[in-house]
């Protein structure tokens, strides 16, 4: 990820400049879940668990 220089710009919008281009490629999540090593195993695992936990949710209606 890179940010160009603006003439005249400051430090301060450039960081910011470039947060919000990070925060917008969504790079944040994919860099904490390669942080460790998962095998294939453990990621259907979890998957399995998170699909029961949301199909035990109660529904929400207004």
């Amino acid at each position: 990820m890179s940010v160009d220089l603006r003439p005249g710009e400051s430090q301060e919008s450039i960081l910011r400049r470039f947060r919000k281009a990070v925060a917008e490629a969504r790079i944040l999540p994919i860099v904490r879940q390669k942080r460790w090593f998962t095998s294939k195993s453990e990621i259907k695992r979890i998957k399995r668990q998170k699909a029961i936990r949301k199909s035990q949710r109660p529904l929400v209606s207004e």
